[in-house]
């Protein structure tokens, strides 16, 4: 086949120059991941590379192409995308280089590496899972995740939404046990945060009504340990401004209040919501200006 031919239906394996990267490496890689793999025929471990790339594109048949692209000829391409060393593998996914690796590989790490880059069987039932959450259907999320995770264990996301189910659920210890067991190099950090500090705000939850807690405000201002119940029944009825600002309230009036429960409650209100929400961004400042009167 001529480089700048025509991949043939399903083909797992094809030569790439500068007239044909477009198409069947930047638009391929739209629909299934795409490793190009820099090569040069007087390149000895090229030549033990090569044909074990060419064993995974068949193993992972259909869900990967494997682009080989010879560096001598096509210098262009190599300088664009920064090859200094081959063998040189990048992996494209909807276009850009999502991953990379120089040199040759051990087999397990080459399928380590493509495992990586192509969805999750479990996706399916993930997606299903987050709807049930979406409509209010706790329990149903929390089947419909460990059903995503008997699929594949490993799967972050699933194990992520389970906690999230099982806060909804009230299920806290549960929730907090399996956070605790994630490993720390877990790459979904923030996430991982926000569900800690919901958890903190969900053991914090007041048994009462909050218009008990809103009667009692009105007939006294300064009942601090009042707004601090509204502060957490509103946060988790998720009414998240109003839980900041009977929170802000109470550092204002007394920061030093149950051993600063205000700032501490702020504190998880905003790790719940993340550091880019509007609400925590002005929350912060709001509380800056508190601190430093």
């Amino acid at each position: 086949m001529s480089a700048d031919a025509p991949a043939s239906p399903g083909a797992d394996v094809i030569e790439v120059n500068l007239t044909n990267f477009q198409r069947d490496v930047i638009d391929a890689s739209q629909h299934m991941p795409v490793l190009v793999d820099f090569w040069a025929p007087w390149c000895q471990p090229c030549r033990a590379l090569t044909p074990r790339l060419e064993a995974l594109a068949a193993d992972y048949a259909g869900r990967v192409r494997l682009a080989k692209i010879n560096s001598d000829d096509n210098p262009e391409l190599a300088r664009r995308f920064g090859v200094r060393g081959i063998p040189n593998v990048k992996a494209f996914v909807g276009g850009v280089v999502v991953d990379e690796f120089t040199g040759v590989l051990p087999d397990r790490e080459l399928h380590a590496f493509m495992d990586t880059l192509l969805p999750s069987p479990a996706l399916p039932a993930f997606d299903e899972a987050l709807a049930a959450l979406a409509r209010g259907d706790s329990t149903a999320a929390l089947g419909l995740f460990q059903g995503a995770l008997a699929i594949d264990p490993g799967f972050e996301p699933a194990v992520l939404g389970r906690v999230e189910a099982l806060i909804a659920l009230g299920r806290l210890d549960e929730a907090q046990s399996a956070l605790d067991a994630l490993p720390y190099e877990q790459e979904d950090r923030a996430r991982i945060g926000a569900l800690y500090a919901r958890i903190a705000i969900a053991r914090r939850q007041p048994s009462g009504d909050d218009t008990d807690y809103v009667g009692r405000i009105a007939r006294n201002p300064g009942d601090l340990a009042a707004r601090m119940s509204l502060a957490s029944a509103l946060a988790a009825d998720e009414r998240w401004e109003k839980a900041m600002e009977q929170a802000l309230e109470v550092v204002r009036r007394d920061r030093s209040f149950d051993d600063d429960a205000g700032r501490r409650f702020l504190l998880d209100l905003f790790a719940a919501l993340g550091s880019e929400h509007a609400l925590v961004r002005h929350y912060r400042r709001e509380l800056a200006t508190a601190l430093n009167r």
